[in-house]
């Protein structure tokens, strides 16, 4: 068994015979746009079966980011002292309750999920580089099977193009990807850490190397939160609406727990 096998098995599968079976139930009662709110309620399922992982991964990055101001000054004291350094910071977090790597297991976690979500919304889709072949091979009961084409109408929309026809289905289109880009701009932009802290007791040199660090710190996060919405805007331009929708709702519930957490951030 190779890892495609494995994945598959454990991944692949599950997330595939989900879809499915509520694009065959929606089927069923007849209804209308059944791929795109199969998509929509399985992001929704994914997402709320993750939600513990999230919630863990954000509550660590909330976290470091409080510590953010004490790691600041620790840097400074011990600016030419790394041993130092890493002893008074590994103290801090060991203080503070604080895993430094308590947000990475968690994403980890999520990442292979995730690429079996994409996959398999990417393989119902008609007219994609996927296939409903692919979707078959993976179903547990014959009975569940994809006929070879299905209605990738949702709202109005046909969900296997993409914004990038804009010229030849109309530039209502290119509203999706702006949409996209501002809920990723939103996200990003709560999760940003506080700026550097400075103190009436800071010295005129702990000042400056305070304002440095936050000039640095500011012009790497500015890119990061305009870079993200921008690279995520120009997939959901180039990629079929589908893989939108699925984007987009996954982005929505991100917020909802961010705010439920953290609130707006700063």
């Amino acid at each position: 068994m190779n890892f495609g096998d494995i994945f598959n098995l454990i991944f692949m599968g599950p997330v595939v015979n989900l879809l499915v079976l509520i694009y065959q139930g929606l089927t069923a009662i007849h209804i209308s746009g059944a791929l795109g709110f199969s998509i929509m309620l399985l992001t929704i399922v994914i997402r709320v079966l993750v939600w513990p992982f999230m919630a863990t991964q954000i509550k660590a990055t909330k976290k470091m980011a409080d510590l953010k101001p004490l790691l600041d000054a620790l840097k400074i004291k011990h600016k030419d002292d790394k041993q130092g350094m890493a002893a008074a910071q590994m103290a801090l977090y060991k203080e503070h309750g604080v895993n430094p790597a308590g947000g990475c297991l968690p994403a980890l976690i999520q990442i292979p999920i995730f690429i079996a979500l994409y996959q398999s919304i990417q393989n119902i889709l008609p007219g994609t580089t996927g296939h409903i072949s692919t979707i078959n091979h993976l179903i547990y009961f014959p009975q569940f099977k994809l006929p070879a084409t299905i209605d990738p109408n949702f709202l109005g929309l046909n969900l296997s193009i993409k914004p990038s026809d804009f010229g030849k289905f109309g530039v209502l289109l290119l509203l999706i990807p702006v949409i996209t880009a501002l809920l990723t701009f939103v996200q990003s932009k709560m999760a940003l850490p506080k700026p550097v802290k400075k103190y009436p007791s800071d010295s005129p040199k702990e000042k400056k190397e305070k304002e440095d660090m936050a000039d640095s710190m500011g012009q790497v996060q500015s890119q990061m939160v305009y870079m993200m919405p921008v690279m995520i805007g120009y997939f959901a331009f180039s990629f079929p609406i589908g893989l939108a929708i699925y984007w987009n709702t996954y982005t929505i519930l991100g917020i909802i727990q961010q705010y439920k957490i953290s609130g707006w951030g700063r």
